[in-house]
């Protein structure tokens, strides 16, 4: 199958460049601190969860849910530098195991 470019995968990429460029460190060390990184973002949602849920009573209403979406879109981000990270056939691979998804969950396998 012919890939398509796509303007996020393209970001992603130039993304990844960047990080690359201004890394000193080891590559397998930068590697598994952009795997790592993964964990950060994603505990961002969760204290933008908790502070536009109120749930600590303490600091009250302190995000909102557009800020939990900001957060989601910045995992998101993180999870696509980190494929993009372990292979430049990142977009691909994505693709494809977004069609088996789609394959076994939905009735029509569209994506």
């Amino acid at each position: 199958m012919k890939h398509t470019p796509d303007p996020a995968w393209d970001t992603v990429d130039r993304l990844h460049a960047w990080l690359e460029a201004e890394s000193d460190r080891a590559r397998e060390q930068e590697t598994l601190l952009r795997m790592l990184k993964l964990s950060e973002e994603v505990g961002e949602v969760a204290r933008a969860i908790i502070g536009a849920t109120g749930q600590n009573p303490r600091k009250g209403t302190t995000h909102s849910w557009q800020d939990v979406e900001s957060e989601l879109c910045d995992v998101i981000i993180t999870a696509m530098v980190a494929l993009r990270t372990l292979t430049p056939d990142a977009s691909e691979i994505f693709e494809a195991h977004l069609r088996g998804i789609a394959e076994r969950s939905l009735s029509d396998g569209a994506v």
